[in-house]
C-alpha cells in the first residue's frame, strides 16, 4: 500500500453551516498556499504531488480543503451552486488569512473557482495557478429550458450512488481515468474517496452532484471576472488538443480565454491529461514551486 512521504495533519472548521475537512501540510503560521481539488475528488488529490515537491514548497502553510459534500466535509441541506464555493472560499480566507493576500491553486473545477475568486476579490489573491481550470464549454440561451427540466427530473427521481463491490472496484475505475497512477497510488486513493458499510462501498461524495447546474455557465461573465485578475497567474495544462475539444473551441476561441488574463503564463505539459498533478507529479510540483518563487 502507497504510504504517503509527507503525511498531512488534519482539521474542521464550520464555514456557513457546512463543517469543512482541511488537509495541511508545511509550516503552520507560514504563508498559506490553498490546493483547491476538482469535482468529485478531495483534498488527498494533491498528495502525490506533495510528495515530489521541492522543499520550498513545504514552506508553506499548504491547506487543501474538501469542498462542501465532498470527502469528508458535510452535506449541505440545499444543494451545490457555484456561488456556494466562492462564498465558502471567502470564508474560508477570512478564517486563515483576514490580512494580506495567499496564492490559490485549483485543479479543474477548483480552478475554476480559484479564477473567479481572483478576479472578483483581486486583492486577496497574490498569485493563481490552474491545473486546466478555466472555464467550462460555452452555452447558449436556448440550452435553458431542456436544462431546467433535466434538473426538475433529477430533483423528482433523488439521488443516490450505485453500491461498489469493493475498494478494488474503486481503484481500477481510478487506473482507467488517471491511466499514470500505479496499483499501490490507486487503491490508496480509493480508500480516500469511499465509505464502506453495511450495503457497500460507495463514493464518499454528496449524489447531488451529479445533479446538471440548472443555471447555464455563461463564459462572457467568467470572461468578466478573468479580465479584473491582478495577480500573476499560472495555467497549466495536459493535452491541449483533448482540452480544446471538450471545450469545442479552435485554437483562437481558446487564444481569447486567455487574452482576459493580463499576468498570464501558459505552459502545456508534454505527456499529460486533465490529471496533471497525477500524470506528472513531481514536474507539477516543480513548476508551482518556480513560480511561486518568482
Amino acid at each position: 500500500m502507497y504510504q504517503p512521504l509527507y503525511p498531512a495533519r488534519q482539521q474542521y472548521q464550520r464555514l456557513r453551516g457546512v463543517d469543512y475537512r482541511l488537509l495541511r501540510w508545511g509550516q503552520a503560521g507560514a504563508q498559506p498556499l490553498l490546493l483547491l481539488h476538482g469535482w468529485m475528488d478531495s483534498a488527498e488529490t494533491f498528495q502525490f504531488m506533495l510528495d515530489e515537491a521541492p522543499a520550498t514548497l513545504r514552506e508553506y502553510d499548504v491547506i487543501a480543503p474538501d469542498w462542501r459534500g465532498f470527502g469528508l466535509s458535510s452535506w449541505a441541506g440545499e444543494g451545490y451552486y457555484f456561488p456556494d464555493y466562492l462564498a465558502d472560499l471567502d470564508a474560508l480566507l477570512a478564517w486563515l488569512a483576514p490580512a494580506g493576500p495567499v496564492a490559490l491553486l485549483g485543479h479543474s473545477m477548483g480552478g475554476i473557482v480559484a479564477g473567479l475568486y481572483a478576479g472578483i476579490r483581486p486583492e486577496r489573491v497574490g498569485k493563481l495557478i490552474s491545473l486546466e481550470g478555466f472555464g467550462l464549454p460555452a452555452t447558449q440561451p436556448e440550452q435553458a429550458p431542456a436544462r431546467y427540466r433535466r434538473w426538475l427530473d433529477e430533483q423528482a427521481a433523488g439521488a443516490s450512488w450505485r453500491s461498489l463491490a469493493g475498494l478494488e472496484e474503486m481503484a481500477a475505475r481510478l487506473q482507467k481515468t488517471h491511466a499514470k497512477l500505479d496499483g499501490d497510488q490507486a487503491a490508496w486513493l480509493a480508500a480516500a474517496l469511499t465509505a464502506g458499510g453495511d450495503d457497500g462501498w460507495r463514493y464518499r461524495a454528496d449524489p447531488r452532484h451529479r445533479w446538471v447546474n440548472p443555471v447555464l455557465y455563461r463564459l462572457e461573465e467568467a470572461m468578466a471576472c478573468w479580465r479584473e485578475v491582478s495577480a500573476d497567474t499560472l495555467w497549466l495544462a495536459g493535452d491541449e488538443a483533448k482540452l480544446l475539444s471538450w471545450l469545442g473551441e479552435t485554437p483562437e476561441q481558446f487564444a481569447l480565454r486567455r487574452a482576459c488574463i493580463a499576468r498570464l503564463q501558459y505552459q502545456v505539459l508534454p505527456d499529460c491529461g486533465h490529471n496533471l498533478h497525477h500524470d506528472a507529479p513531481a514536474l507539477v510540483a516543480q513548476r508551482v514551486a518556480d513560480f511561486l518563487a518568482q
